[in-house]
């Protein structure tokens, strides 16, 4: 096999990320199937292009970088991890945001924004009143 092989830091790097996420390495399906592209008969012979469905979250990732298997399981897991970390950050997000919003619509407002607001109100009426009623000729 060419190239370096995965160093045992980055292999502990990757594990501990998963422990963090809660992603256990059964929850995860792994199929190979062979590589497109260029790679020249490598990839048309051996199955290197690794696919990940992770179960719980129904995630799916595929990794063709290289012509090598290992390193491609190893990008598959990164490439998975990084999508359940945006997932999982996005929902957060979103739970924080509907929250304010309705913090935000429950405050009371100030009287002169009530005011404001009252009287912005009662200008669009006035607008509206003022339209004539559309009539076909």
């Amino acid at each position: 096999m060419s190239g370096l092989p995965l160093s045992v830091d980055k292999l502990a790097q990757l594990e501990q990320r998963m422990r963090a996420l809660g992603v256990q390495e059964n929850d995860l399906e792994e199929t190979f199937v062979r590589s497109g592209g260029a790679g020249g008969q490598k990839v048309n012979k051996s199955s290197s292009c690794v696919m990940l469905l992770h179960r719980p979250t129904g995630l799916r990732v595929k990794c063709q970088t290289s012509r090598q298997q290992a390193l491609n399981r190893f990008l598959a897991r990164r490439l998975l991890l990084d999508k359940i970390e945006r997932r999982q950050q996005g929902f957060v997000e979103t739970q924080r945001a509907h929250i304010e919003k309705v913090r935000r619509q429950k405050r009371k407002r100030s009287r002169r924004a009530k005011e404001r607001m009252l009287a912005d109100k009662a200008r669009q009426g006035q607008k509206k009143r003022l339209r004539g009623e559309v009539t076909s000729d």
